[in-house]
């Protein structure tokens, strides 16, 4: 078993509650943080009409229950690499594609001003075709969704007396 520490290391968590159950998943009741930005399963929550709590649809291996208040958790390279494709290529293909439209345009004796800023516009739109395709991969595979990892209590039943 691994160690807390470790884990705290390669994983973000959250604490919510279990509102309702499929086969394999459930569905987490839990407050919106920064994290949502730039993951990869962000299309399978739903906020409120505040924006502050949300539900998300996350993998339930521990056998949670409805009511139950859990931890859930991601890893934190999955996070960085969503991060990246999210913010970080569609910069790196503007950037190369200014590059690239800047040579060319001076090859064919084109105004190279110009001919930067069109490939790299082109670019940049393509850009977020890719990441658009490639998210929605990314966010098929168990790596990139969320997971309930501990239960930290269940509802009490209170019998009433008859």
């Amino acid at each position: 078993m691994t160690h807390p520490a470790t884990l705290a290391v390669f994983m973000a968590t959250e604490e919510g509650i279990v509102i309702k159950l499929n086969s394999k998943t459930a569905w987490v009741k839990t407050t919106r943080s920064s994290a949502c930005k730039a993951c990869a399963s962000r299309g399978s929550c739903h906020s409120n009409e505040q924006g502050k709590d949300m539900e998300v649809e996350v993998t339930n291996p521990v056998g949670a229950n409805v009511g139950d208040r859990i931890v859930l958790y991601f890893e934190t390279a999955s996070l960085l690499k969503a991060a990246f494709l999210l913010y970080v290529f569609p910069v790196l293909c503007l950037l190369a594609g200014a590059a690239l439209g800047h040579w060319i345009s001076l090859e064919y004796s084109l105004n190279p001003s110009l001919g930067s800023a069109a490939s790299g516009f082109l670019c940049f739109a393509l850009s977020f075709i890719l990441v658009k395709m490639r998210g929605d991969k990314l966010a098929h595979k168990d790596n990139y969704k969320p997971r309930i990892v501990r239960i930290l209590g269940r509802p009490r039943i209170v019998k009433r007396a008859a």
